[in-house]
């Protein structure tokens, strides 16, 4: 399992992401599920991954095949964001028809899920779901991010927080606690941690780092939250019970 989390501010993006891979219950292991690429000095885009492992590395296997090889479609032909998400989303539907028979006598999920975040000189920086049939939706300022993979533990906080004028740093901070609160919940998602901050405009690679289970700074942030959180439960009221008469 997986989660997998973007952001879109006025300050820019915020794409986070655990690590754990499962291949069965005796074998767990690690894979970053985020990828950065600037092919050009006009754009950048980072991409994150959900679902079967085997099917995401073979849509980034072709991804960069087709930047190499200049192919007639691919990041560095596409005029909006959008069309970048319509070109990852082809991408999937190929990688999984190729291998859905196969897959299927196995009685093996080989869908894939993404995300995929960015800007192009000239245009507004944003994030795009790509789904496993292929085509996608965008984040709204009614709802400014987008999840993928085991998203229901770490959603709470964002619907509560999330908005557009946090700044990247709090951005990035909020984004710890949502994955945070999903690996206290679901050992199927692991640490380490990856996060990585855009600032409109840049055009650059985005600042990432790995965040691991010994950091100090991790263990301040996890620690002040659930202090936070235990102090404002003791200072909410007591509920008022009626006197009811006794028979």
């Amino acid at each position: 399992m997986t989660y997998c989390l973007a952001m879109c501010m006025h300050e820019g993006l915020v794409f986070a992401s655990d690590t754990r891979t499962h291949a069965g219950v005796d074998y767990v292991t690690t894979y970053s599920k985020m990828f950065c690429f600037a092919p050009a000095e006009d754009r950048v885009f980072t991409i994150l991954t959900a679902g079967n492992l085997a099917t995401t590395q073979e849509i980034l296997y072709r991804l960069k095949r087709d930047l190499d090889t200049q192919a007639a479609g691919n990041l560095c032909t596409v005029n909006y964001l959008f069309e970048a998400a319509h070109y990852l989303g082809r991408l999937s539907q190929a990688v999984q028809a190729e291998h859905h028979s196969a897959l299927s006598r196995s009685g093996i999920d080989g869908s894939a899920t993404l995300i995929i975040g960015g800007q192009l000189r000239g245009q507004p920086p944003g994030i795009f779901l790509v789904y496993p049939q292929g085509n996608y939706i965008p984040a709204s300022p009614e709802t400014p991010f987008l999840q993928i993979g085991e998203s229901k533990y770490g959603k709470p906080m964002l619907d509560r927080i999330m908005t557009e004028s946090l700044t990247l740093d709090e951005g990035a901070k909020l984004a710890l606690v949502s994955l945070d609160a999903t690996i206290r919940s679901n050992v199927s998602v692991g640490m380490p941690f990856e996060i990585a901050i855009y600032p409109t405009g840049s055009l650059a690679l985005p600042q990432r780092q790995e965040i691991r289970a010994e950091s100090a700074y991790y263990n301040s942030v996890k620690s002040r939250w659930q202090k936070g959180l235990s102090e404002t439960f003791k200072q909410l009221p007591n509920m008022e019970w009626p006197d009811y008469p006794v028979a």
